[in-house]
């Protein structure tokens, strides 16, 4: 920090003219993101933030966009280390929706206004590539004026090509950290950052609007390793960027792990809005997990997407990520006019509407 001090103009003259270069070629150095990052304060968050807001209703205007979550197995064959749903959790409350219960909680989300379905499981083989293609296939069929997100782990390109010819739209695969050390340290060996990293090339490859992101505050992260995150994102250019601090599960090897805060990812936040304009950027669950205004705060920081969720009650609890997470009230979609009270108060409203990216200049590198 007594390095910082020694830039010409003073130490926060510095981080206001790193967001502001960020601003204005959206690619800094990973020296300079650590002083970014390290050097934050409530007054560079504000300026921040500031400009956050400009980019973000300059896209936008004061829409926010919905997507319907869909949270149909927890089961999974993946055993990584944060996670309530792992492989070796005992404990978990195991559960696969039916065909006709997926197409029930879309026809639910369809009445309600969402126009985007995101189907959100763990890498569970039950359910084979052709049933996957099939229930895609179905619920495409059944609303052809909707978006089909999908989020169920690594896979192959032609399994995500088959995904994609049945009818999906878009992928989310979250990297969580693009430092390969740090990724050993989060998850088993038969887990790699590299082939990670295959699949989100893959699939923006074969063209879908390709979502990744990663855990803010994760267990021995750093500020270098955040630099190495912001550095890959603006190297694969993704449609959607989803970003929510760490929170511990009871139930895994990082129980007793501090969590992720809400300063950081809203420092975070801002700082991806800026950097790309035109990014989807969720206002996570997780965010609004850990502090009941998260979301609310994420939205004021440059978000631009929620995500109720539309999973049965009987559900809802069990798909556990992570300690405590919302499943009743405001997150339920049944509670969209609550939601949209909410975002109203804050002088937004919620979008009835797929949502897409829209696609404009990129920094080339």
């Amino acid at each position: 920090m007594q390095q910082l001090l020694s830039f010409p103009g003073g130490f926060m003259e510095r981080i206001f003219e790193l967001i502001d270069k960020l601003e204005e070629e959206t690619c800094l150095t990973r020296e300079e993101w650590v002083t970014l990052l390290e050097g934050r304060s409530q007054e560079a968050a504000e300026y921040l933030f500031q400009k956050a807001r400009k980019w973000q209703k300059k896209y936008f205007g004061n829409k926010i966009y919905t997507r319907g979550l869909i949270e149909f197995t927890n089961y999974c064959k993946n055993d990584c280390y944060y996670c309530g749903i792992r492989k070796s959790n005992q404990k978990a409350q195991r559960y696969r929706l039916s065909q006709e219960e997926i197409m029930e909680c879309c026809h639910v989300g369809y009445e309600l206004g969402f126009r985007t379905f995101v189907l959100q499981g763990g890498e569970d083989g039950y359910f084979s590539q052709k049933v996957l293609e099939d229930l895609v296939a179905g619920i495409k069929r059944q609303y052809p004026d909707c978006a089909l997100t999908l989020s169920i782990g690594e896979r192959s390109y032609e399994s995500y090509l088959g995904f994609f010819q049945a009818g999906a739209d878009r992928y989310l695969l979250r990297h969580e950290t693009a430092d390969e050390n740090h990724y050993g340290t989060l998850h088993p060996p038969r887990l790699s950052l590299e082939n990670r990293k295959r699949c989100l090339f893959d699939l923006k490859k074969i063209g879908y609007q390709t979502g990744t992101g990663f855990m803010v505050g994760s267990p021995g992260q750093t500020a270098e390793q955040l630099a190495v995150d912001m550095m890959f994102i603006r190297k694969l250019e993704p449609h959607m960027v989803g970003i929510g601090p760490f929170v511990p599960h009871h139930d895994t090897p990082f129980a007793g792990e501090p969590g992720g805060t809400v300063e950081l990812t809203l420092f975070l936040l801002g700082l991806l809005r800026i950097m790309m304009p035109e990014l989807l950027l969720p206002a996570t669950t997780a965010l609004g997990t850990i502090d009941p205004q998260g979301r609310e705060k994420g939205i004021l920081a440059g978000a631009n997407v929620v995500m109720p969720n539309l999973s049965p009650t009987f559900v809802r609890k069990k798909y556990e990520l992570y300690d405590n997470k919302i499943c009743t009230g405001d997150e339920a979609a049944e509670c969209w006019d609550c939601l949209s009270q909410k975002m109203k108060q804050i002088g937004y409203e919620l979008a009835v509407g797929r949502g897409d990216y829209k696609e404009e200049n990129v920094c080339t590198m």
